[in-house]
């Protein structure tokens, strides 16, 4: 039994293609839904799994080709996170068989994959591939940056994870390592490399320039609505994680930030004269970024892709603290005011300081030296800016009115 599956997100189709190639049945995936047309004419499926929002070509075309230009009934089964009634009715007025609203279990489409078609001869149900999967309605890129973690990286806690949670891309960044982190990282990624990069640096730039540029490289993946980073110790654990993504995908937030805030039902932990530190540093933050931030230093941020440009288009002026210089960025691009509609700050559940933290004491107090640095550098900027702005008004209005004439 040959099924034809389209989707514009390769990172939905992976586990569904393999699942059902489990089951016994005969897979072919396209995420493209012209491809996907074609596809149909020449393998003649028994069932086509499409979405609906792709970026070229609605699936609803693919639909119509089947049901009005072939005029066939080949059963079909929308799975989409488009939940708009009128394209649902759309949908069923042109003849689809089913119609699944993303996120859902693997195990359900199979399920109806099967009250479709019919289970194949080959039918296997002992195997547990992706078996647990929820296929999610978005797809996330994750940039851990790396720097001596031979010992220290939790190789089996990423691979658990990725395993269960479909969706994810994770790109580790060795930073120059002196240790044998490479090796470790291109062992972890044998057998995932759909779901797993390594992009390496060979020289080390700090913590700061590998996740720049690794936030960069996952921004060419069409595929991935949003970017975040996390740091490689799991400090932030990967639920905790996967909470601030469900917090960006529901809401209009463009940046969502994890804080280490200690609170009732929350295990955060840090040493008490990094604590002190910290507080001092959170206070001076505050007054720099003219926002209530209670931590800006967590490791654990994601993004919309539509502010990726302007947060990491530029070096950053520090190693340490380019949170802040993310957050400075926002502000003067969009304005102070949109700048708080954009961000949210998050508490995390459990966050513990890990042993061999690449920040010692005397680096936390080299901080404040390189806020002052901060603060500087991007009140510069604002100055520029401004100049820039007045220079520009001041050459338009000086400019002779010029006729529009029609060619």
């Amino acid at each position: 039994m040959k099924v034809l599956a389209i989707d514009d997100q390769k990172l939905v189709l992976i586990p569904l293609e393999i699942r059902l190639k489990e089951l016994g049945y005969e897979v072919t995936t396209t995420t493209s839904a012209l491809k996907g047309i074609e596809l149909f004419d020449l393998i003649q499926p028994d069932l086509v799994i499409v979405d609906i929002n792709m970026p070229e070509t609605s699936g609803i075309e693919v639909v119509k080709h089947i049901r009005q230009t072939k005029n066939v009934a080949t059963p079909i089964m929308i799975l989409s996170g488009n939940t708009d009634d009128a394209i649902i009715s759309k949908a069923f007025d042109l003849g689809v068989n089913d119609y699944m609203k993303k996120p859902l279990s693997l195990q359900e489409v199979c399920a109806r994959t099967k009250r479709l078609i019919g289970a194949p001869k080959l039918d296997n149900n002992n195997t547990k591939t992706y078996k647990d999967v929820v296929i999610q309605q978005r797809c996330v890129g994750v940039v851990i940056p790396c720097y001596d973690e031979e010992k220290r990286l939790l190789s089996d806690e990423f691979t658990t994870f990725i395993e269960k949670n479909s969706g994810y891309h994770l790109c580790f960044v060795n930073d120059g390592s002196k240790d044998n982190t490479l090796q470790v990282l291109n062992d972890l990624r044998k057998g995932r490399e759909d779901f797993i990069t390594v992009y390496d640096c060979e020289k080390n730039g700090g913590k700061a320039e590998a996740v720049r540029l690794g936030m960069l490289h996952m921004a060419k993946h069409e595929d991935l609505d949003y970017i975040g980073f996390l740091d490689a110790d799991l400090s932030t654990d990967l639920a905790d994680f996967d909470d601030l993504v469900k917090t960006i995908e529901t809401t209009d937030y463009k940046i969502v930030s994890g804080s280490r805030i200690s609170r009732m039902g929350a295990d955060i932990t840090k040493e008490s004269a990094r604590k002190v530190i910290s507080l001092t540093i959170n206070y001076i933050i505050r007054k720099i970024l003219k926002m209530d931030f209670k931590d800006t230093q967590c490791g654990a941020k994601i993004f919309h892709k539509d502010v990726i440009e302007v947060s990491f288009k530029d070096k950053f002026v520090t190693q340490w603290i380019f949170d802040v210089e993310i957050f400075k960025r926002i502000t003067l691009h969009f304005g102070l005011a949109k700048a708080k509609e954009m961000l949210c700050e998050q508490p995390l559940k459990r966050w513990i300081h890990a042993d061999g933290s690449k920040l010692s004491m005397k680096d936390s107090i080299k901080i404040v030296g390189q806020l002052g640095q901060i603060a500087w550098t991007y009140r510069s900027k604002k100055t520029i800016s401004k100049k820039e702005t007045q220079s520009n008004l001041s050459v338009i209005k000086n400019q002779p009115v010029i006729s529009k004439i029609a060619s």
